[in-house]
């Protein structure tokens, strides 16, 4: 969209600078309405007083624009993208370096040669920032490329490890805004990696099917269980809940509330988790290493996922012997 203001903005000025002009040499001209004949004329002095409330209006929203530019260009264009400024309650300032050090982290902490799975958006960033390897980036040239990635972000963990297998992932890294509001995060963006995944795979990938029954976009216990299956919903809500100190998790963006024995239950099978920011905006996340029986990583988790319950069933039934009980 800026791209699209920046290319049309010359055009937008000549246009606006010639309908002022039009308006200036209309309202803006008293020649009549001061000559010595019109004086007494009640409609020269209706039509001087139009002229004047006309031109007044016109000089105030001018001023008032120039003060409104300003202020959006101090507020909103004056930081870089990977640095976030903000509020505290206080009203002081603060700045979100999330960004900065979630690419320092990947450039201190990974192999010269790992390749990092991330949405198109944030190719330049990863490559500049952390001189790593990007399957798409802001180019966008390749749109099967990016589909690729859009579907192995909006299938099941089974199917998206063949798709990050296939493409040698070695991390994977989100934008996840939903603890402190950070509006721009992937899942406000999931909806176009489900519909450019559509254009290649219209059999395999069904918007719909991320939509509950009643057409909602959910992300809460309410969500569709398609949408609750896919990569990026686990990865963004993966602990999410041990950030709220034991009460239910809330995702501040969706304005969605998850019930604490739900949110708990998230887990992932085929992916580590390996770097989340301060304010949980960037979260990286390591492709496991195949089994060395050759099983199916899914079908591990879901097996240690069990017999943890198990466990812990067998620890809440399990009864101390009496020790008073006289023994005859």
């Amino acid at each position: 969209m800026i791209r699209l203001m920046l290319t049309l903005s010359p055009v937008v000025c000549i246009c606006a600078g010639l309908c002022l002009g039009r308006i200036c040499g209309i309202y803006m001209d008293f020649r009549d309405e001061i000559s010595a004949k019109a004086q007494k004329s009640a409609s020269r002095v209706f039509s001087l007083v139009s002229k004047l409330l006309v031109s007044a209006s016109v000089i105030f929203y001018l001023y008032y624009y120039v003060q409104h530019c300003t202020w959006v260009t101090s507020n909103a264009y004056s930081s870089p993208s990977i640095v976030l400024a903000s509020k505290l309650p206080d009203g002081s300032n603060t700045i979100i370096d999330d960004f900065r050090e979630a690419y320092y982290w990947l450039r201190m902490n990974t192999a010269e040669d790992s390749k990092v799975m991330a949405w198109w958006d944030y190719g330049y960033q990863i490559g500049g920032m952390a001189n790593r390897t990007t399957f798409v980036d802001n180019n966008t040239w390749n749109n099967t490329h990016i589909a690729t990635v859009g579907k192995a972000m909006s299938v099941g963990e089974r199917e998206s490890e063949v798709i990050m297998r296939r493409l040698g992932v070695d991390y994977v890294l989100i934008i996840f805004g939903g603890l402190i509001g950070y509006s721009g995060d992937d899942l406000n963006k999931f909806l176009w990696m489900i519909r450019i995944a559509h254009g290649i795979w219209p059999d395999e990938v069904d918007e719909t099917k991320f939509f509950t029954r009643d057409g909602n976009y959910r992300v809460d216990d309410l969500a569709s269980q398609t949408m609750k299956n896919s990569l990026m919903y686990k990865m963004s809500y993966y602990r999410l809940s041990e950030a709220f100190g034991g009460s239910d998790p809330v995702d501040r963006v969706r304005r969605q509330r998850l019930s604490r024995p739900y949110a708990e239950s998230i887990h992932l099978d085929v992916l580590d988790e390996v770097f989340t920011s301060e304010n949980w905006i960037v979260r990286i996340y390591k492709l496991k290493d195949p089994d060395n029986f050759g099983r199916d990583l899914v079908s591990i988790g879901e097996e240690n996922l069990a017999g943890k319950s198990r466990r812990a069933l067998r620890k809440l039934t399990r009864t101390k012997p009496d020790t008073q009980l006289n023994l005859l």
